[in-house]
């Protein structure tokens, strides 16, 4: 039989299972499916995983036909492995795998730790909803432990509204996106500056030198938690604003300070062809300044009118609020051609949940309660580069780039 014939396999057709444990080296796989080949067996299905050095090599292939081959084949691969102190177990059955349920996501499950109890309580949830897990998968040891689960058998979004339950009850970060051609496609990612992109609300530090800071802290905490009108309460705390010299502009500049990871995220997220965007409650003076220092693609903000040299207490132009952030993700991504299923939104405040819920994946970041319930999945770690694990990206690959850019700061 040729190549370019390969032998149909039927429900009926008998099958091998040939698995392989031990101490890992190189050159097993290549030994093992060297010694399969003197059978002239096909390769229905092959799984490797190897674990603190040890390997688990599972290969799926038809049964040998002829008398007593079968039991030759047996004979050789227990000789093989032997003389590489491995070890090896043959089962004997009928057909390929059974297909995979239909609804088919990705569950990507942070922990700082990840611990047994909530691994356990995870894989549960997922069984109840009717899932199964077909492959464990880890993306990160550091700063945080990330795996990610590929569940069949239930469809995403039942699946999320459980897992999000579980989550909450549990302390652990989960995300569940549908699988598909699309999981790993070209994204736009657009997220929210103060006390996400950035540690700071930047208000508050043009307010510091204003004097008038424990007054626009506390309209800003009311207004974040969704208590107060966010447009109303701009106004107000701009108004305070009033009079300040122009040329602190460039001393809030020097006072912003990045959340923990940014650097990364971005740097990881342009290097594999994503697009990236802020959108801010915040001005402009700062957000065009972060534009050009991360080298971002797109930025919004408002912006405070400056006049003969002094801040007026006003803001000019179209305010960017909770619709106009939402308004501003649908524009980004039209402008970058991508679809807005495809567009990520990352966000902290209650002016933030429009975006969170119009994006294809919302992520609340360290968020006030009411975000974290509306949103599709929070990270609640302070490291912002934790988000890439969400998109299925490995440590591996974030490494890759920091290699090849040089290390954050």
């Amino acid at each position: 039989m040729s190549a370019s014939q390969p032998r149909q396999t039927t429900d009926a057709a008998p099958t091998l299972l040939v698995k392989i444990f031990g101490k890992d080296r190189p050159g097993i796989t290549a030994g093992l499916f060297d010694t399969l080949a003197a059978y002239s067996l096909d390769v229905i299905d092959i799984e490797q995983v190897v674990t603190r050095g040890r390997i688990v090599l599972c290969a799926l292939v038809t049964s040998p036909g002829g008398d007593g081959a079968e039991g030759a084949l047996r004979a050789t691969v227990h000789s093989w492995a032997e003389s590489l102190k491995l070890q090896a177990e043959i089962i004997s059955g009928t057909g390929d795998n059974r297909p995979r349920g239909s609804g088919r996501s990705h569950v990507t499950v942070l922990g700082h730790p990840l611990s047994a109890e909530s691994t356990a309580a995870i894989a549960a949830r997922i069984t109840s909803t009717g899932g199964n897990i077909d492959r464990i998968f880890r993306l990160a040891k550091y700063p945080v432990t990330a795996v990610e689960f590929a569940v069949s058998g239930t469809e995403t979004e039942p699946l999320r509204t459980a897992l999000a339950t579980e989550a909450a009850e549990i302390g652990v970060d989960v995300a569940v996106v549908s699988a598909g051609l699309h999981h790993r496609a070209q994204r736009l990612i657009v997220m929210d500056v103060d006390s996400t992109l950035i540690q700071d609300e930047v208000i508050e530090l043009f307010a510091a030198h204003a004097g008038c800071e424990e007054q626009v802290a506390e309209v800003t905490a009311r207004a974040m938690a969704g208590e107060l009108d966010f447009e109303q309460s701009l106004h107000a705390r701009v108004a305070l604003l009033a009079g300040l010299d122009a040329s602190v502009v460039d001393k809030v500049r020097t006072e912003v300070r990045l959340t923990p990871g940014a650097r990364t995220l971005i740097r990881t997220l342009k290097r594999l062809g994503y697009q990236v965007g802020v959108v801010s409650g915040g001005f402009t003076q700062v957000t065009d300044a972060l534009k050009d220092q991360l080298g971002l693609d797109f930025a919004s903000a408002n912006t405070l009118e400056i006049v003969d040299g002094r801040l007026t207490g006003r803001v000019v132009g179209e305010i960017v609020d909770r619709a106009g952030k939402a308004r501003l993700l649908r524009r980004f991504a039209a402008e970058a051609g991508v679809p807005l299923s495809q567009t990520v939104a990352i966000g902290d405040g209650a002016n933030d949940l429009d975006m969170l819920n119009a994006a294809g994946l919302g992520v609340a970041f360290n968020a006030k309660p009411v975000v974290r319930r509306a949103a599709d999945t929070a990270v609640n770690v302070p490291f912002l580069d934790t988000v890439l694990y969400l998109l299925g990206i490995t440590r591996e690959e974030v490494e890759e780039v920091e290699g090849a850019e040089g290390p954050s700061v």
